[in-house]
C-alpha cells in the first residue's frame, strides 16, 4: 500500500495545518466501509485501501497525541500510527462485524508504543509485558494518586504502583526517574533553526466522529464482557458483588450478613472471590476476542 499520497507532518510543519488537511477526507458510513474493505480483500484495490486509511487519519492523530509526553516529535508518532493504520486495513476482516476504527485502535497503539520503546535508549528493560505496562501507565497512575511532585515518589506511592502493575518497587523508582523531564515553554522554538513553536504541536481535544464511534463501541464491548462474565457467578456471588461494587449505593457487609445469615467476614470473602472470578472471566474473554481480530 503506497504511503506517498497520505499526508505527513514534517518537523518544520504546523500541526494545525496538518489537522486541517486530514479533516478534508470524508468519514465513511458502515456500509461504505464494508464495501471498500471487501474491494481491498477480494481485489487488492489500492484506491479502496487508501480511502479506508485516510478516513481514519484523525483517529491516528488523536491516539498519537496521547503519547506526546514521551519527548518524541509528534510528527513521528503520527507517522508510526499511520503505519499501524495501514497494517490494520491490510488485516481487517469486515465479515466479522467489527468497525474498522475499533479494530485499528489496537494496531495504531501497538505501532506507536513499539516506536517509543525503540526510541528510548534508556528503556532497555522494556521487553516484558509487565515492564511495558509500567512504562506506559506510570504517569496515569501517578495522576490518579495525585503524586505530581517532582523528584522521587513517597514510598507508599511506589508500593501501590508496584503492586498494581506487578513489578518491583525498584523498577518503579527507576522508571519514574527516567521519565522525569523539565517542562518546556509553549512558545519555545522546536529547533534553533526553525520558526515552529511547541504550541504548534498542541491538538484540538474536541473528539472527532471516528474517535467517538470507536470509544462508544469499546465501551459497549466492555459492558458486554462484564455482562457475560457475570454469568460465571452463582446467584449469591452475583448479588453480593452487585450490591458491594456495582450499585450506586453500596450495601454494607452488615446488611448482607443479616440477609444471608452469615458473618460479615464471610460476606467479604464471597465478594473478593466473586470479583476475582469476574476479572478472570473478563480477561479470558478479552484475550479470545483479540485473537479473533488478528
Amino acid at each position: 500500500m503506497a504511503t506517498s499520497t497520505i499526508p505527513s507532518l514534517t518537523p518544520e510543519g504546523s500541526l494545525s495545518r496538518y489537522l486541517q488537511e486530514i479533516r478534508k477526507f470524508p468519514m465513511l458510513t458502515q456500509e461504505e466501509e464494508f464495501m471498500l474493505a471487501k474491494r481491498w480483500e477480494e481485489h487488492e484495490d489500492t484506491e479502496a485501501a487508501h480511502k479506508l486509511v485516510t478516513s481514519h487519519l484523525r483517529l491516528v492523530a488523536k491516539i498519537a497525541m496521547g503519547y506526546r509526553g514521551y519527548g518524541l516529535p509528534v510528527g513521528e508518532l503520527i507517522a508510526e500510527g499511520n503505519v499501524g493504520m495501514m497494517q490494520a486495513v491490510k488485516r481487517f476482516d469486515a465479515d466479522k462485524g467489527f468497525r474498522l476504527a475499533t479494530y485499528a485502535m489496537w494496531w495504531i497503539r501497538a505501532a506507536i508504543q513499539e516506536y517509543i520503546l525503540r526510541s528510548w535508549s534508556l528503556v532497555k528493560m522494556g521487553t516484558t509485558a509487565a515492564q511495558k505496562k509500567l512504562f506506559f501507565n506510570l504517569r496515569k497512575l501517578k495522576g490518579q494518586l495525585q503524586a505530581i511532585d517532582e523528584g522521587d515518589m513517597p514510598p507508599e506511592t511506589v508500593t501501590t504502583i508496584a503492586t498494581k502493575l506487578s513489578v518491583s518497587e525498584e523498577e518503579v523508582v527507576n522508571m519514574n526517574r527516567r521519565l522525569a523531564a523539565p517542562d518546556h515553554s509553549l512558545n519555545a522554538p522546536m529547533r534553533a533553526d526553525s520558526e515552529g513553536e511547541w504550541q504548534d504541536w498542541l491538538v484540538d481535544d474536541e473528539p472527532d466522529q471516528e474517535t467517538t464511534l470507536a470509544e462508544n463501541e469499546e465501551l459497549e464491548n466492555r459492558r458486554k464482557l462484564l455482562h457475560d462474565a457475570m454469568k460465571t457467578l452463582n446467584d449469591r456471588e452475583r448479588h453480593i458483588l452487585t450490591e458491594r461494587r456495582l450499585s450506586e449505593e453500596t450495601t454494607t457487609l452488615e446488611d448482607l450478613s443479616v440477609e444471608y445469615n452469615i458473618s460479615r467476614e464471610r460476606v467479604r470473602q464471597i465478594e473478593v472471590r466473586a470479583f476475582e472470578k469476574l476479572q478472570k472471566a473478563m480477561k479470558a474473554a478479552a484475550l479470545e476476542q483479540r485473537l479473533s481480530l488478528q
